[in-house]
């Protein structure tokens, strides 16, 4: 059965989920009070899930794959910058998984 909607990606539903922990991260108030970094980080996980969503939507498999490289791009982003929260101090180990 194809899939219609973004929702139903199980790539986007990770990403979400990836998301939801980025923001729950950001909340611990050691962190939350470094704003470009909590900014950013914020973006770059939301960014993850528009481009596999806007991609999807796109209708054409070649944009949607160009989408999930730029996808992966953020996906790349999120990870230096949980190094540098970790190397920071502003999260434990565990962040970092």
């Amino acid at each position: 059965m194809p899939i219609k909607n973004f929702e139903d990606l199980e790539i986007w539903k990770d990403a979400r989920a990836l998301m939801r922990a980025i923001y729950q991260l950001t909340k611990d108030p050691k962190f939350s009070k470094d704003f470009g970094l909590r900014d950013q980080i914020q973006r770059a996980a939301v960014s993850i899930l528009s481009n596999i969503a806007e991609g999807f939507e796109r209708g054409g498999n070649q944009e949607f794959i160009q989408f999930l490289y730029v996808a992966k791009g953020s996906c790349g982003e999120v990870r230096s910058q949980l190094y540098v929260a970790y190397g920071s101090r502003l999260c434990r180990s565990e962040a970092r998984r």
